[in-house]
């Protein structure tokens, strides 16, 4: 078994031991071990060398008391979503098409199109692996920021096992001008979620987010870097502000304007033809190979614009 065999893009040597885990005591037992702890592998980019043990996470329990979810990290977060959606729950259709697991979610604080799950999750188990001891993490207590937490910052002790989630019933404001464009609403104005989430699956199937076999475009990470917060955005680029004080500047914009445009690259690692954003393997691509054309985007970015490009998957 190669890593290549479990991630999104495809990349990674070979697995010494392979442990699946279905249950939430086979995961602790594996991670205390010294066990690489590996959910969807969507948002990785695992070493050309390969690992010796790894732990697959497949714990995939779901129960529901009235609004509140309680979530084993294995389930996929897709499926998340759409069984929120049939239990009359809403909030997470935003974030519909996300690859990977439930586990991930509060690690890399994700969301899309104008949702975050922090805005939902109210506690996490986690295994501490500095302590040894299974503990429950308040929503406060996760240090939660764009992409980022608590857990992210603490690299390699914390190994998520479930996930707490209080969601509405009602339909949720558009916050997201493309996504409003698209459903034919004003942004802040309410829209029936499933509509929300077919909107959102269509715009991320044409900028190849989502998974798909018969898509070469989606053999990636998804968004491989961030929007970098900056004091001043630069002329013409487009930028949010940020509650931190500093305007979030978007990376697809400084990427193309530093002269990498969609496809660029002519190697076996590459942009994404759809997507600036997306760095995909062709075929036959190495992590190596992965990392030059990341360090290419980045030193182009730095030298036209002076901002720094910081990488969303986490390199092992």
């Amino acid at each position: 078994m190669n890593l290549s065999e479990l991630t999104t893009l495809r990349l990674g040597g070979p697995v010494g031991e392979l442990i699946t885990c279905t249950t939430e005591d086979q995961l602790v037992e594996a991670a205390r071990s010294g066990a690489y702890v590996l959910g969807g592998g969507s948002n990785v980019v695992m070493p050309d060398a390969g690992l010796d043990r790894v732990a697959l996470v497949r714990t995939d329990g779901w129960s529901q008391d009235g609004e509140v979810l309680s979530v084993q990290a294995g389930l996929g977060w897709d499926e998340v979503v759409r069984k929120a959606l049939d239990a009359g729950l809403t909030g997470f259709e935003a974030m519909s098409g996300i690859p990977g697991t439930v586990g991930a979610a509060p690690i890399q604080n994700i969301g899309a199109y104008g949702a975050e799950v922090s805005s939902y999750l109210t506690s996490v188990r986690a295994l501490d692996l500095l302590t040894g001891e299974v503990t429950a993490i308040g929503r406060d207590e996760c240090g939660f920021g764009y992409r980022s937490s608590r857990f992210k910052a603490e690299p390699g002790r914390w190994v998520v096992l479930s996930v707490d989630f209080a969601l509405p019933s009602e339909p949720q404001p558009v916050r997201y001008t493309e996504l409003a464009t698209a459903l034919g609403v004003g942004v802040g104005d309410p829209a029936p979620p499933v509509q929300v989430r077919e909107a959102v699956l269509a715009l991320r199937r044409s900028k190849g987010m989502v998974l798909d076999p018969a898509d070469p475009d989606s053999v990636s990470a998804g968004s491989f870097f961030t929007n970098p917060l900056v004091a001043t955005a630069p002329e013409g680029a487009p930028h949010w502000p940020d509650p931190s004080g500093l305007v979030k500047v978007s990376a697809a914009w400084l990427i193309e304007h530093s002269g990498f445009g969609k496809g660029w690259g002519d190697g076996r690692i590459g942009l994404s033809r759809k997507h600036t954003l997306a760095l995909v393997n062709r075929g036959g691509g190495t992590t190596a190979e992965l990392l030059e054309v990341m360090r290419t985007i980045q030193e182009g970015v730095h030298q036209r614009f002076g901002i720094a490009l910081v990488n969303e998957p986490v390199i092992v």
